[in-house]
């Protein structure tokens, strides 16, 4: 299945202490005495789904007035809505446009709005007419109804925003929620006073995330309360469910984002680059501000999301119809491997997968290991004059991999991820490379990005980690679709291992 094939590594920088920190994350401490109460938690995440929610009512309440101003039977007013409802509302789910904004506008999101509406009436049209004489006629269609339909939907949908985000705004002045600044420099420092002085945005924020204590004048309001260690400590104390970040160490700063994202907190992210508003935007309504300082939410973690629910389904089924339907192939490997190496035909390996965990993985035996330690620390065997032609076609044809659909069933591998690697040789990329360990935010996978591309046999460790987390950071079901169809294509002419 997988078309990962290394190969001895580029050199790595030598005399650093080997360091497993973002592997091995220390389990989540109790609360302490002074942490929310679980009520103010509970109305922090009330907060995230109630405006959702009401902007979903309020495109569904626009759709049924458009349809029923504009039925020409008027025992079915809502036969339209029936029809273009079900495909609106998801077209405007994936838009983002029930995605609460720093600064959410009515105006701002009419464009989004006609755009999609226009395709959903478009397939209702379309439908009425393939069940013509099945479902009870709305009338007949002119560019008249349709553009009035349009027009009631638009001034509907639009009028009833821009009263929920009114609403919103009040709700934010009377109740602003604690925030933290990640960043505590000049950026930071305008960022938290815009904050303060405008209520509107309902954050308040309580201090600044920074390891750099001397950053402030003696008069700041607001204290450094350390890097990024403290941060979950800070979230508890404040119950914190929001942070804006403006600080500028690259890695430093990615770090305590993913560890925000990963204890629930909304955050954005203000670029120091001004021109940010005017680059193609990285969210499908257009870039955000906050009082004109430019900012960016962060999407949810891959796993967080819908579709992963969806990914694991697929894993499943795709795994159990795969190990059904391959059997006779693992049945004719096996007596191949048996007859080439002797006795046990599966090769069992730790590797180290989601969050730092160990795992055993399954293969089919190419080579038999003189020992437990070369088993684990040797790197590659492709070219090992012990293994004989069975296992040399095996690794080729990537047919020694089929066992690893069990691990896809049992849920220690995924069918696309970051390919998996040795407890020892994760050790030795970590301390090499700062972002390989963060490959182990997913499931690992029989094939992945940086495969597909190219990155395997004597290639670089650095952008294979690079390849990792580009996968991560940009996952979707359609990206794991385009992984497998190019992984297929590959395998159809092996190169070797």
């Amino acid at each position: 299945m997988t078309i990962d094939h290394e190969s001895v590594p580029r050199a790595e920088p030598a005399g650093r202490r080997l360091s497993t920190e973002l592997l091995d994350r220390p389990a989540r401490p109790p609360a302490s005495p002074d942490a929310p109460s679980s009520g103010r938690g509970h109305r922090g995440l009330r907060s995230r789904t109630a405006v959702p929610a009401g902007l979903l009512v309020v495109d569904a309440t626009a759709g049924c007035a458009a349809a029923a101003a504009c039925a020409a039977d008027p025992a079915h007013p809502l036969a339209g809505a029936a029809a273009m409802l079900p495909l609106l509302l998801p077209l405007n789910l994936a838009g983002g446009l029930y995605r609460l904004r720093m600064t959410p506008s009515a105006l701002d999101e009419l464009p989004a709005l006609l755009a999609r509406a226009a395709v959903a009436l478009a397939f209702a049209v379309t439908l009425a007419g393939c069940l013509a004489g099945r479902w009870p006629s709305a009338g007949p269609v002119t560019p008249l109804r349709l553009l009035t339909h349009l027009a009631v939907f638009l001034c509907t949908a639009a009028l009833g925003r821009a009263v929920l985000y009114g609403v919103l705004r009040r709700v934010r002045r009377r109740r602003p929620v604690p925030v933290l600044v990640l960043g505590a420099g000049p950026l930071g420092q305008r960022v938290a006073a815009a904050l303060r002085e405008r209520p509107e945005y309902g954050m308040r924020p309580v201090g600044y995330l920074d390891p750099d204590p001397h950053l402030l004048p003696g008069d700041s309001p607001l204290p450094v309360l350390g890097g990024r260690e403290v941060l979950e400590r800070e979230v508890r104390r404040h119950g914190v469910r929001r942070l804006i970040a403006t600080a500028a160490q690259e890695q430093e700063t990615a770090v305590t984002l993913r560890e925000a994202t990963r204890l629930g907190c909304q955050v954005w992210l203000v670029p120091a680059l001004r021109e940010h508003g005017s680059l193609e935007p990285a969210v499908r309504r257009g870039p955000d501000h906050l009082w004109g300082f430019p900012c960016l939410e962060l999407g949810r973690p891959a796993m967080r999301r819908p579709g992963w629910v969806v990914k694991r389904a697929l894993d499943i089924t795709a795994a159990g119809l795969g190990l059904l339907l391959l059997a006779p192939v693992l049945a004719l490997c096996a007596l191949a491997v048996r007859w080439d190496t002797g006795p046990g035909v599966l090769f069992r390996q730790q590797r180290t997968g989601l969050d730092g965990r160990t795992f055993t993985v399954l293969k089919f035996r190419t080579l038999r290991p003189s020992n437990e330690h070369e088993s684990a620390t040797r790197w590659n065997i492709s070219q090992d004059h012990r293994m004989g032609a069975i296992g040399r076609l095996l690794r080729r044809s990537s047919l020694d991999e089929l066992p690893q659909l069990w691990n896809v069933l049992r849920g220690d591998m995924t069918l696309v991820g970051p390919r998996p690697e040795r407890p020892y040789f994760v050790m030795r990329f970590s301390q090499a490379y700062p972002e390989y360990a963060d490959r182990h935010r997913v499931p690992v996978g029989l094939t992945g990005l940086a495969q597909v591309n190219g990155l395997r046999g004597d290639t670089s460790i650095e952008d294979r980690a690079r390849f990792d987390n580009h996968y991560i950071e940009s996952w979707s079901l359609w990206q794991d679709v385009k992984i497998l169809l190019r992984t297929a294509a590959l395998l159809a002419r092996p190169d070797g291992s």
